[in-house]
């Protein structure tokens, strides 16, 4: 660092301490503008995920708030939850949105930090040599820092925007992960129900045949099929019971459900009805189009690599420190006391000798073009992913509606019809046994169907926002009739 130093030992103005305070004022003023109120930041999110969160995000920061929360998670967990209610227990109780909003401040008030004027610095200097005493004084402070603060506050104000829409989409993308895991845990625990009604079944054909065998009127092999088939079924309930299960502890975690919680926790019987209709793709583009969280946040990130591109130039070619020197001198020779006072100021400039900047300048270059070309691409996949995700909700709604009013009732008929024909002794137990394995897989088949349409729809809820989720590929169905019947 060279230093060029201008001091004047027999200057006897005075600064006017007008002029300095006023010069201090300026400054406090200055480094004000870019504040964080996070409670404000909360609040923005309410609004902008208002879908998503009900107004009911909040950082608990003091005892009463926390005690508001284990009250409304235990009014919540008094009753079977439904998905709503799920959202807004974990909204309440999750440890993990807690952090994700405290994560979240501490980015903004880092960017705040970032956009504030570096503390000056005083030095003092106390030399004595023989019957003469030198006190130095020195208030030193970056004058570049301070010629761009108005720009690094744009900068840290762009940059706590960014951190808002960012704290927007991660509550988003948790809560549509609650929505989703809460249709499987309900899906899971409705499917362990008819499990055990066709395992129920197969257990009463597999009993029959042993005793129609025993009898003389079914061969080892006939017996042996209904035998197979029931013990396929016994692996199956295994399997959907320990499916539940695990959809149940997935739910608790991201509820972020301590082990007293979980206990309490109820599910409803069944999933809600599908709905008739689905609204057109031109109204949820039209809705899409002023609420895209993806586009915002690229857009901000883009403006900001913007601003700080001029000054990112400057300070990669210069620095200046200024500082303000008053340097006292006391001489007692011959027992006469004499002082003198010297006031001067000192500048000292950063000289790019070895290093012009240029690699910093390069890096400046390509952070602005990769901002500019994350935007372009997410602009551009931003239809595609919400044409995916409604592609994905309309086939899952058709899907489900079909075996609500097709293939349900059909299977349901064909079942009464049986039961005529066995009144009739048209048709024996086991074909009997037969037709009510294949309604009930029928019945399973269309859970597993109105579970993917919950699912698409979470998923196409927030694609709407810019936050999609996972991909959109549609889980096969299980086929509505995979029981064999047995002659009789």
């Amino acid at each position: 660092m060279k230093k060029f130093a201008m001091t004047n030992p027999l200057q006897k103005q005075p600064y006017r301490r007008t002029t300095l305070a006023a010069a201090i004022l300026a400054l406090l003023a200055l480094t004000g503008c870019a504040s964080v109120n996070f409670d404000q930041a909360v609040s923005s999110a309410n609004q902008t995920a208002g879908n998503f969160t009900g107004g009911k995000l909040e950082l608990s920061r003091s005892a009463t708030q926390q005690q508001a929360r284990t009250q409304l998670s235990q009014q919540l967990l008094a009753q079977p939850l439904g998905q709503n209610e799920a959202v807004q227990l974990a909204l309440a109780n999750s440890p993990a949105v807690q952090a994700l909003l405290a994560q979240s401040w501490q980015t903004m008030s880092e960017a705040k930090q970032a956009g504030q004027i570096a503390n000056p610095i005083f030095s003092f200097e106390r030399v004595r040599i023989g019957d003469t005493l030198d006190i130095g004084r020195m208030l030193s402070f970056g004058l570049l820092d301070l010629l761009t603060l108005p720009q690094r506050q744009r900068i840290a104000s762009g940059q706590i925007a960014s951190a808002q829409i960012a704290l927007a989409g991660s509550v988003v993308e948790h809560v549509t992960q609650v929505r989703q895991v809460w249709v499987q845990a309900v899906a899971a625990q409705q499917k362990v129900q008819y499990a055990q009604q066709v395992h129920t079944a197969a257990e009463a054909g597999a009993e029959l045949a042993q005793r129609m065998q025993q009898v003389g009127n079914f061969t080892r092999l006939q017996r042996m099929r209904q035998q197979a088939f029931y013990a396929d079924t016994a692996m199956a309930l295994a399997s959907s019971q320990h499916s539940a299960t695990a959809a149940r502890e997935g739910l608790i975690r991201i509820l972020g459900l301590s082990d007293a919680q979980a206990a309490q926790l109820q599910l409803p019987g069944r999933l809600p009805d599908v709905p008739q209709q689905l609204p057109s793709a031109v109204q949820l583009s039209e809705a899409a189009k002023s609420q895209r969280l993806d586009v915002q946040l690229a857009r901000a990130q883009l403006e900001s690599v913007g601003h700080a591109q001029g000054l990112n130039l400057l300070t990669s070619l210069v620095d200046v420190e200024l500082a303000g020197i008053r340097n006292t001198e006391f001489e007692n020779e011959h027992g006469k006391g004499h002082k003198s006072t010297g006031r001067g100021f000192e500048i000292a400039i950063k000289l790019p000798i070895f290093d012009w900047g240029s690699a910093r300048r390069d890096a400046m270059n390509a952070q602005s073009l990769a901002a500019a070309s994350s935007y372009e691409s997410t602009v551009r996949s931003a239809a595609s992913h919400l044409r995916e995700s409604y592609s994905a909700l309309r086939t899952a709604h058709g899907m489900a509606r079909h075996y609500q009013s097709e293939v349900v009732p059909l299977r349901k008929a064909m079942q009464e019809e049986n039961v005529l024909r066995y009144n009739g002794m048209l048709i024996g137990v086991f074909e009997l046994l037969a037709g009510t394995r294949e309604q009930i897989q029928s019945v399973s088949a269309a859970i597993a169907a109105s579970e993917q349409f919950w699912l698409a729809d979470a998923a196409m809820a927030a694609s709407l926002i810019g936050k999609p989720v996972g991909g959109a590929a549609m889980a096969a169905a299980p086929k509505a009739g995979g029981g064999e019947a047995a002659p009789h």
